[in-house]
């Protein structure tokens, strides 16, 4: 896969999609190496778009307890 930089949602669809294929590759391979790689820039796009916001600790609490 090529890497590019994740500028809008239907990128991190694409980079998720393909997060899904490579997660659990072995250490040392190229695969592992973009996984790593998609990480950083999922991380980089979720942080600056996405605002999750603190938790509601009730809620919270609720979701531990399920």
């Amino acid at each position: 896969m090529t890497m590019r930089p994740i500028r809008n949602d239907d990128d991190l669809r694409r980079a998720l999609k393909r997060m899904e294929k490579v997660f659990h590759a072995a250490e040392g391979t190229s695969q592992a190496d973009e996984r790593d790689v998609l990480v950083t820039l999922i991380e980089a796009y979720e942080s600056k778009h996405c605002d999750f916001g603190p938790a509601d600790p009730v809620e919270a609490i609720k979701f531990r307890m399920e």
